[in-house]
């Protein structure tokens, strides 16, 4: 069957249009993406502006024409930290749903670390053993590991490159207890709950997602994404660890020239290298390996696995 996700990110709306079925990888056909910024897009007192929910509304009409366009029989449409934390989420929602018809849930940050575990241990197989994921969004980080299907622990930290950017970076440049108060906030923010992965000692494998630790691993020196997806790319702490001091001194102009960086996200590397050294760090990693798939495809495999005890047509 052909599948619509809609991913409604803190960064960007995505639907990624996909041919799947079950036993067989999801082929993507098509990818229909905006940046929509909505983790920038919040008031003083937490909502998400005006301009955020139209430019929101927007994209899903245009999404819902493509996905119409592209024949798929059904699309999932879901948000992730930029609006489950918005104090207007459901107002947002609403909204939307009245100007496009469209229907969007709101994962928890549980389950955004549960799905993207799940996408991640149908990559590697049984073979890697117990996992270790994370996975750096716009408006949260989602860490998860186990031996199974389901992680035994997941659970989401309000780190988000996006967020960081908005919370730190003001305008004014950070001197040096600014860039401590950031360090001391990532990692006290991370340490407070990693007893949860670390009390089941260290994983078979360790394991990143998303565009930050996509871009982290190409800036370190990983193969570009036309290598394609099966091209093993790793992003190793100690090279993390040499780079951050020289990507704290470039402008966010200069960050756009870095190798696997858009201009769009300039300003969004620092804070990302950030949390993923103190990842490492914290959790004792020498190296990440960074995972092709991530939460659209655990949603899309979720999906799958419910077609196939239900049947189609059913939820």
């Amino acid at each position: 069957m052909r599948l619509g996700v809609l991913d409604i990110g803190s960064n960007t709306g995505h639907l990624l249009v996909v041919d799947a079925h079950g036993g067989a990888a999801p082929l993507p056909a098509f990818s229909h993406k905006q940046p929509l910024r909505l983790a920038e897009h919040l008031d003083a007192d937490g909502a998400v502006s005006e301009t955020g929910i139209e430019a929101l509304s927007s994209f899903v009409a245009s999404a819902l024409v493509v996905a119409e366009d592209k024949g798929c029989e059904e699309m999932l449409g879901f948000a992730t930290s930029a609006v489950r934390d918005a104090v207007n989420s459901d107002d947002v929602l609403a909204t939307v749903e009245k100007r496009t018809g469209v229907d969007i849930s709101v994962l928890s940050g549980e389950d955004e670390a549960r799905l993207t575990f799940l996408a991640v241990r149908r990559w590697f197989g049984w073979s890697a053993g117990r996992l270790a994921v994370f996975d750096i969004g716009g408006g949260s980080l989602e860490i998860a590991g186990g031996s199974d299907e389901a992680p035994d622990v997941a659970w989401s930290v309000p780190l988000g490159a996006a967020r960081l950017s908005r919370q730190w970076f003001t305008g004014e440049p950070l001197d040096d207890e600014g860039w401590r108060g950031l360090r001391r906030h990532i990692r006290s923010e991370i340490a407070r709950d990693a007893g949860h992965l670390l009390r089941a000692g260290a994983p078979d494998r360790a394991v990143a997602t998303s565009k930050t630790f996509r871009s982290l691993a190409r800036i370190c020196g990983a193969a570009p994404s036309g290598d394609g997806p099966l091209v093993a790319r790793m992003l190793p702490a100690d090279r993390l660890d040499e780079l951050i001091p020289e990507l704290l001194t470039k402008s966010t102009d200069e960050l756009a020239k870095l190798p696997g960086v858009s201009q769009s996200r300039a300003h969004q590397v620092v804070p990302g290298a950030l949390v993923a050294e103190a990842c490492m760090d914290i959790f004792g990693l020498e190296e990440l390996e960074i995972c092709p798939w991530a939460l659209r495809e655990g949603v899309i495999l979720e999906r799958l696995d419910q077609i196939s005890v239900l049947g189609p047509g059913r939820r």
